[in-house]
């Protein structure tokens, strides 16, 4: 029972194959009561990766001449839409008789059962029942349908009538109605029936938005030298140090080693900033006066957009900046500003155009083009993602006692972030949501994730208790691996790893094409590196990545949860997967059993040679005899024939290519395999949030698996040393004893054929077993023997 729950798991945890019905299907010419439908002579729509779906749009634009109410002599009026069960209103002016909305209401045309539409116009009311206006009917028989790319319908005047149908006196309405699909271009702002629920702020976070990454600079401060700095103590010089800030980020010099007024540093600090540049460049020098008081001698403020933009390795000129200075007490409180001209410092600053700015991991990078526009090249694809929908959401929260999910999915690839509406109460969501990238490089990732709208402005209480957008799951799509002009329908499963092991938290179903637009082009690409050449002209050191990564990750999500409705924080954060470089066991041991498989066919070569030499299977061994007299008598047929084979390889194995997208592992993840403290350590804060009993059994299990590792490269160091220790004289017997070997077989290989020293040793190698021995052998106990730097650790 346990095999067949294992087995059925496996299979919920793997990529399925779908066959939506994608593309638009239209009534002939888009025609009132038309019932047939265009077939393939109609040209092929933007909206081709998506199954249509079918919207009653309404444009409320505005009205004039409405009559005032009796009692009050005002009119407060809003429109009402009203089909079947749905209503949509718009918001009410105050005494206006000729207001102006511009509001489209879409109503989902699978779920309308009415045969009309109303429109009323309402007279808003604050202790009574609002007045009825008046109102226009429209037949849903009559309705036209829109057919993209047509101009957008034009609204029309229509005179209220009285609730019996008749026509009033004063009070006209500007409406627009048509049938149309998810292409049309109402369809992002307009209200959907949908999320009818939603009101107040929670509307605006529903709509499907697309985003932009701000443009982010490297900023590179060369800190050269300081002079005439004075510390409030003149009778010590100070040591100096600089300190610059440039929004959240602080960085510093060293110490300058000198005490001095002049003090010297030449050091590189680098910032990462955004467009537009909102932040100061903020420096101060500061002398060190102990180890917990630090004082301020001079400072400078500046603009971020006055500094140089740098496209290349090109040298920057220097510049000697006044630094202000600050006062030294109540003494001199009015000399605090004063500028001290004799104080200056030498900086050269610049900011990087010809970097990329790295938020994301190398390993799943979506952009890889340089900051400055004018060194971009022209794109090699154009992506299209088809967000087609979800099956079998987990509930996510509480919403007035009652289980339910808000899902939305977010995609990102290079600069742009796309956001689909929000599917209100549903755990199988229909998006149908189509978005285009222009691609510079394939050997990108898109990433998409779901996740649960927690800001609807009601009363939902997620399950975590927080107000933050639950996490539904993460799909990640290397677009190297895709066929191009292969359209790709997939349902993907939602996987999520939790402290109670691993949760599949429903399936996403995606439709992916990738359209190549310069063969040539992207075969050029896959000979040249991956990032911008100043990253190899001029790189950071890993250290200096990781924390510039951050900050970007930073600045992005900062930026991104200002837009409205907001990107939030949490959603950035796992998207770029900000907390991948933590520490993990489950992750240790899954990147180890990835280094195991890569040298697995090394392994197993290894192995079938073994065999060989030992004359497991005679006939084997007796061809591999002959091929190796072969490749001895002509040695040049070695490298044609390892291609050869390599070529013969490649063509045998075409018959079994991968035919789907890669998707999440569980089993090379060690998702399931992983123990619940194991994923408790890995979901802790850092730093850590636990308690000392615990932290201390982890610290021990770190200890341990952090021996293992230290004894092995400890063993690998020493079989170096040996190596080193050949020569070195280090053990003089053994040095002697290798020499003299040296000697003797410099003299024999000069005398003897190339051809029969192969010979001899490969015969050697794979002689018999009769006339091996199971004791090592000599070169074996020989090396072993010898010395290496273990005895003089401690």
């Amino acid at each position: 029972m346990a095999a067949k729950d294992g087995a059925k798991s496996q299979e919920d945890y793997k990529l399925k194959d779908m066959k939506p019905e994608l593309g638009e299907r239209w009534p002939h010419g888009g025609q009132r009561g038309g019932t047939g439908w265009i077939g393939s002579e109609r040209a092929a729509s933007t909206y081709d990766l998506v199954e249509q779906m079918f919207y009653l749009y309404v444009r409320v634009v505005k009205a004039k001449d409405l009559p005032p109410n009796p009692v009050t002599s005002n009119c407060d009026p809003y429109v009402e839409v009203k089909i079947g069960n749905y209503k949509g209103k718009t918001k009410h002016f105050e005494k206006r008789t000729n207001p102006e909305w511009n509001q489209v209401f879409a109503f989902s045309k699978d779920k309308v059962q009415s045969s009309t539409v109303e429109v009323f116009v309402r007279d808003k009311e604050m202790v009574t029942r609002d007045e009825y206006i008046g109102k226009v009917v429209f037949d849903m028989r009559e309705v036209p349908t829109r057919v993209p790319p047509d101009s957008p319908l034009a609204p029309q005047w229509y005179r209220l009538e009285d609730r019996r149908g008749e026509s009033k006196k004063r009070g006209e309405v500007m409406v627009a109605v048509w049938l149309g699909t998810q292409a049309d271009e109402a369809f992002p702002d307009a209200w959907h029936s949908d999320a009818s629920s939603v009101q107040g702020e929670g509307v605006q976070s529903v709509r499907s938005k697309v985003y932009v990454s701000p443009k982010l600079w490297y900023l590179r401060v060369n800190v050269i030298e300081a002079q005439d700095v004075e510390p409030s103590d003149r009778s010590q010089p100070p040591q100096a140090f600089v300190k610059v800030q440039v929004g959240n980020q602080i960085l510093k010099t060293k110490l300058c080693p000198n005490k001095t007024t002049s003090p010297m540093w030449n050091e590189d600090l680098v910032f990462v900033a955004a467009e537009p540049f909102e932040e100061q460049f903020f420096l101060t020098v500061e002398n060190k006066v102990t180890s917990a008081k630090d004082e301020v001698m001079g400072r400078l403020i500046s603009p971020l957009n006055v500094f140089e933009k740098r496209l290349d390795h090109r040298a920057v000129h220097s510049k000697w900046y006044n630094l202000e200075k600050f006062g030294f007490g109540a003494l001199e409180g009015d000399k605090r500003h004063e500028l001290k001209f004799s104080s200056r410092i030498h900086l050269r600053v610049c900011l990087e155009g010809g970097y990329h700015v790295m938020d994301e991991s190398t390993l799943y990078i979506s952009d890889v083009k340089p900051t400055a526009r004018q060194l971009w090249k022209q794109p090699i694809g154009i992506l299209e993602v088809g967000i087609l929908s979800a099956q079998g959401l987990s509930p996510m929260k509480t919403k007035d006692g009652k289980a339910t999910t808000d899902p939305y999915c977010v995609a990102k690839y290079g600069q742009k972030w796309v956001r689909t509406r929000t599917i209100i109460e549903s755990y199988n969501p229909k998006w149908n949501e189509q978005y285009t990238w222009e691609v510079h490089d394939p050997c990108t990732v898109i990433t998409l994730g779901v996740f649960d709208n927690c800001h609807l402005g009601g009363s939902e209480k997620s399950n975590n208790g927080a107000k933050v957008d639950a996490r539904i799951g993460k799909v990640r799509i290397r677009l190297s691996t895709l066929e191009a002009d292969r359209i790709y329908t997939h349902s993907y499963p939602l996987l999520v790893l939790q402290t109670k092991g691993l949760k599949k938290m429903g399936e996403v179903q995606l439709a992916v094409r990738f359209t190549c637009l310069s063969l040539a082009h992207m075969i050029y690409l896959y000979g040249h590196p991956l990032l911008p050449k100043m990253h190899y002209l001029h790189p950071f050191t890993v250290n200096q990545l990781d924390s510039l990564r951050y900050q970007a990750m930073s600045i992005v999500a900062a930026r991104l949860s200002r837009a409205e409705p907001p990107l939030r924080k949490e959603i950035v954060e796992y998207m770029l997967d900000v907390d991948s470089h933590m520490w993990s066991m489950r992750r240790s041991k899954a990147n180890f059993f990835r280094i195991v498989s890569v040298f697995s066919g090394l392994i197993a070569m290894s192995k079938w040679l073994g065999e060989v030499c030992y004359w497991k299977n005679p006939l084997t061994t007796i061809l591999f005899h002959v091929l190796f007299f072969i490749l001895i008598c002509y040695p040049e047929l070695i490298l044609p024939t390892t291609f050869l084979y390599m070529f013969l390889i490649g063509l045998w194995s075409f018959r079994f290519r991968p035919r789907h997208p890669p998707h999440m592992d569980t089993k090379l993840s060690w998702a399931e395999a992983a123990s619940p403290d194991e994923l408790d350590e890995e979901f802790d804060t850092f730093p850590t949030s636990k308690g000392q009993d615990v932290v201390k059994m982890r610290y021990d299990r770190l200890r341990s698996v952090a021996g293992r590792i230290q004894m092995v490269i400890g063993d690998i160091a020493t079989q170096g040393e040996r190596f080193q220790a050949l020569l070195s004289w280090r053990d003089p017997r053994a040095t002697c004893l290798f020499v003299i070997f040296c000697l003797f077989a410099a003299m024999i290989l000069y005398v003897t054929p190339f051809k029969i020293v192969a010979l001899v040793a490969g015969m050697f190698w794979m002689r018999h077993p009769k006339f091996r021995s199971k004791m090592p052998s000599a070169p074996s106990n020989f090396f072993r023997k010898l010395p290496s730097k273990a005895d003089c650790m401690l």
